[in-house]
């Protein structure tokens, strides 16, 4: 027999908070955790609003600590930042906000650190196919175009 675990509203509550208290979370990932333990939807408005209410949940702050983690950590440029954020159902003014938290020069430092590395790792002779597999990495790893190119074109010519 599969004896499925119910939760009252205040154990569901407690959980959420520890929940969110462990790491920055956005909206979207607590109503999901909250479904996954079956709460009803009446319930579970009333904890993300407790949640809210007592700043265990804040979009602004999450959305911030994901841009810089996410810029320092996994070196993302702002596209793919953005992108993540859109996915998490951010609101424009949090996600421009967070992107506040990126240093300008930190920005275009990590974007040479990273060419130049990855062109020492593309061990490809044709220039024109170095080039464009250098950049498709960086794209894909959310760097706006006009400064991938701009950054190969001042680094391989």
């Amino acid at each position: 027999m599969n004896v499925v675990k119910t939760y009252s509203v205040d154990e569901a509550q407690k959980l959420l908070e520890n929940y969110c208290a462990y790491q920055e979370r956005c909206h979207k990932d607590v109503k999901e955790k909250l479904v996954k333990m079956r709460m009803i939807p009446e319930a579970i408005d009333t904890i993300v609003v407790h949640l809210i209410e007592q700043n265990y949940l804040n979009e602004e702050r999450f959305a911030k600590a994901f841009a810089r983690g996410k810029f320092r950590i996994k070196k993302w440029g702002k596209n793919r930042i953005v992108r993540e954020l859109k996915f998490r159902q951010i609101s424009k003014y949090s996600i421009d906000s967070a992107l506040l938290e990126i240093d300008l020069d930190d920005y275009h430092k990590t974007l040479d650190e990273l060419t130049v590395k990855r062109i020492a790792q593309v061990k490809e002779t044709n220039l024109y196919k170095k080039k464009k597999k250098v950049a498709d990495y960086l794209l894909y790893r959310g760097w706006e175009s006009n400064l991938v190119y701009e950054k190969l074109n001042e680094l391989l010519n």
